[in-house]
């Protein structure tokens, strides 16, 4: 009778125990279900690429590009140049202004074409005339490389003009 009481205890603890989760050597995973905000671009490569403000240093005739035509019109930039000299743009959380290297004659042709580099990073932005008035419209790709290797390629819409 001992046995049995013992057995049928055990009978029920089994029964009743809650069935343990699988134990796994990774991270716990977060129920927190995160939505990318549009400032912010972080491509599989690990290079994250950030709004800017239009640079207060551009006086006069510039070009500057979004990832998006919605983004253009929110003015969430994320290059910006003076057509000529210097660009800006926020990568890896700091905010650069970078020597252009080369740049097509924005008038005469339908390519726009703009090399960038520095000690960190080389960039190439192309693109095709889309719309010309007072200010050019242009849709194309801007690609990031580093030394390491990491490249990634967006998408950017936007304008040069004077």
């Amino acid at each position: 009778m001992k046995y049995l009481i013992i057995l049928f205890s055990a009978l029920l603890l089994v029964a009743c125990k809650k069935d343990k989760e699988p134990v796994s050597n990774s991270a716990p995973k977060d129920s927190l279900n995160v939505v990318q905000d549009s400032s912010k671009v972080e491509a599989s490569g690990k290079i994250l690429v950030e709004t800017i403000t239009f640079p207060k240093e551009i006086k006069e005739c510039s070009c500057y590009f979004a990832k998006s035509k919605a983004d253009f019109e929110a003015e969430k930039y994320i290059y910006a140049d003076d057509a000529g000299k210097t660009a800006y743009m926020k990568l890896d959380g700091k905010r650069l202004a970078m020597n252009l290297i080369s740049s097509s004659d924005m008038e005469a042709d339908e390519q726009l074409t703009k090399e960038i580099e520095n000690d960190n990073y080389k960039i190439s932005v192309k693109g095709k005339k889309i719309k010309g008035e007072e200010a050019l419209l242009f849709e194309g790709m801007i690609t990031i490389e580093k030394p390491d290797g990491t490249v990634i390629t967006l998408p950017i819409y936007g304008e040069c003009g004077c």
